[in-house]
């Protein structure tokens, strides 16, 4: 999950606006990467969101997530906000905390907006400065999440395009360590109350190099029990699907069906 929106469109642009962008990192109050708002139990290793497609590995005490996607190009035909998110990260499957890096491909009106950020939930999540840490369509991003020990987790999003790279270490007391995901998300807007936002058409994501680690074991996705995640409304309305893992249990395509 992850960022909030204002009341607004309106407002939501004018603290985007008024935002200060550093060479390091500033906090946006734009909107929220959640975690994931399961529809039904998760069962038979699939599972309903309203928020969230990927997958999730489970049933086990996470302490690596490691993974690359190409940065998706979106599609903006309206002028409605729309907002897709992609991350890799630890918790929020099954827990109320998501540690978590990653990149925004979003629609402001019809202009596409794109982005790298992390989101430590529930606290507020942190944009990368755009100077600073460029992304753009066709990127080739890595990500990873490591837990170092004492409630410490570093978060380290590559940009391999565009040449950069950035960490930081940061902690959480509350974190659990019971899942670890690589998805694609609607994220929130939190004002008052939270609802999800209008999923912007980023056509296909691929993610690439999925991976983790648990007490002390490495793996792909397929190496632990875990869940493919479906994004749908809570009418039933598919919005994004991941195709089937690769055979290795590493890799897996997302696509975007509706917002």
């Amino acid at each position: 999950m992850r960022r909030w929106l204002g009341a607004s469109a309106v407002a939501a642009a004018a603290v985007l606006s008024s935002a200060t962008w550093g060479t390091a990192t500033t906090t946006v109050p734009l909107v929220v990467h959640k975690p994931a708002h399961h529809l039904v139990p998760p069962g038979r290793g699939v599972a309903y969101t309203t928020n969230w497609s990927g997958y999730a590995a489970k049933n086990a005490t996470f302490t690596d997530a490691k993974g690359s996607w190409v940065q998706p190009a979106v599609s903006c035909s309206s002028n409605r906000r729309q907002y897709s998110s992609f991350w890799v990260g630890i918790d929020g499957d099954t827990s109320n905390t998501v540690e978590q890096i990653g990149t925004d491909s979003d629609c402001v009106g019809r202009r596409a907006s794109y982005y790298a950020w992390y989101e430590m939930y529930p606290a507020g999540s942190v944009a990368l400065s755009q100077a600073t840490y460029p992304v753009s369509p066709g990127d080739e991003l890595s990500a990873d999440v490591a837990y170092t020990g004492s409630g410490s987790f570093t978060l380290t999003l590559n940009d391999a395009t565009q040449r950069w790279s950035y960490a930081t270490t940061q902690s959480s007391t509350t974190a659990t360590r019971t899942s670890a995901e690589w998805v694609a998300e609607a994220p929130s807007s939190c004002f008052r109350t939270c609802s999800v936002l209008p999923l912007a058409n980023f056509g296909t994501a691929s993610f690439l190099g999925s991976s983790a680690t648990a007490t002390g074991a490495s793996g792909s996705i397929s190496s632990f029990t875990n869940d493919r995640i479906v994004m749908e409304t809570n009418g039933g309305t598919v919005k994004a699907n991941p195709s089937s893992l690769s055979p290795d249990g590493s890799a897996f395509s997302d696509t975007w069906y509706h917002s």
